[in-house]
């Protein structure tokens, strides 16, 4: 089996999540780490074992020999190393959200076409194991035709002590935890036809919006309502889980507290639970998240094995970065947006 060479750009708070999830996979090795301070990178090397360190990128691209490189910087330079890397002809993996304006993910997207290497955006909340159970359940049919469905993810969690940066975002959860939602209601339910948002901001500690609803409906005919909040006070914190109902013909199915999904049909209940993996270096707050990072790259490691297109495929997730921007105009504009439309490109 093929090992392949691949570096890290970046070593901030998720680098050292997402190095030991890589670490989890046979056929990969980490040959070199870059961070633009070089004691950085230097410390998470001496940490993880990895040979090479570097405070450019450019240099780093010359003297390595890579199959790929696992960008896990801010936003704002996600576009800069990516265009490097597939100068090089070097497979792109980035993490989410892809970048902070519309045309510039687009551009990623093309310069990764034109240069004819892959590019993935990490987006690993749809691997999580319980949307990966529900989406299967859903699959056999047992509910009967969806019509309705609502994707909650309300919190307390104090996420700014982990990641101070995001309370000095303009624009906040539909960037952070929106990629994620909206991107999981693309998994479950499919692609948007038309939605409307209405933003708020209740932390008066940060700069962006900290709560988001959004009402979509999608091409399919289901009507979807996805609604985030990092400022509901409730009598169970459930970070980092994301609470589910799916409403259909002939039942029902409910993702809910501690992994739980709870079927319901006429004839009764059943319930069963889809507990994620446990790893030893995985943040117990995170767990849910973090083990679900191993199989993102699982996955993303099979679409660079065999070239099948994998889910997490830039063009596929440009798709959730429109919807992102389509939920700020919205919100600004207080109106609908119709999703075919509202990007040309």
């Amino acid at each position: 089996m093929k090992k392949f060479k691949f570096a890290v750009i970046g070593t901030g708070f998720w680098a050292n999540y997402q190095i030991p999830a890589w670490l989890e996979l046979d056929n990969v090795e980490l040959v070199a780490v870059y961070n633009r301070t070089q004691a950085k990178a230097e410390a998470l090397a001496q940490k993880y074992g990895i040979p090479s360190v570097y405070d450019s990128v450019e240099q780093l691209l010359e003297q390595e020999e890579l199959d790929f490189v696992d960008i896990i910087t801010d936003v704002d330079t996600h576009a800069i190393f990516t265009t490097l890397a597939a100068s090089k002809g070097v497979a792109v993996i980035c993490q989410k959200p892809m970048a902070p304006a519309l045309d510039t993910a687009g551009k990623m997207v093309k310069v990764c076409e034109a240069a004819g290497v892959p590019l993935f955006i990490h987006e690993n909340w749809r691997w999580q194991t319980p949307l990966r159970k529900l989406k299967s359940l859903l699959n056999e049919g047992i509910i009967g035709k969806v019509f309705k469905a609502r994707v909650t993810f309300c919190s307390a969690f104090p996420v700014f002590d982990n990641q101070p940066f995001l309370a000095d975002l303009e624009q906040f959860i539909l960037t952070d935890i929106g990629s994620h939602i909206l991107d999981t209601c693309r998994f479950l339910f499919g692609e948007v036809s038309t939605l409307y948002c209405q933003t708020a901001s209740i932390n008066p500690l940060i700069k962006g919006e900290d709560v988001a609803n959004v009402m979509m409906s999608m091409q399919n005919g289901i009507t979807c309502y996805a609604e985030m909040s990092y400022a509901s006070v409730l009598e169970h914190e459930s970070f980092p889980q994301t609470y589910v109902l799916v409403e259909g013909a002939a039942g029902s199915i409910q993702l809910t507290s501690n992994y739980e999904i709870r079927i319901t049909t006429r004839n009764g209940t059943s319930s069963i639970t889809a507990d994620p993996p446990v790893y030893s270096w995985a943040d117990p707050d995170y767990l849910l998240i973090h083990s679900s990072i191993v199989d993102c790259n699982r996955e993303i490691l099979a679409s660079l094995t065999d070239g099948t297109v994998s889910e997490n495929a830039g063009a596929s997730n440009f798709e959730t970065v429109k919807l992102v921007h389509a939920s700020y105009a919205s919100a600004k504009e207080n109106k609908l947006i119709d999703m075919p439309s509202f990007y040309a490109g």
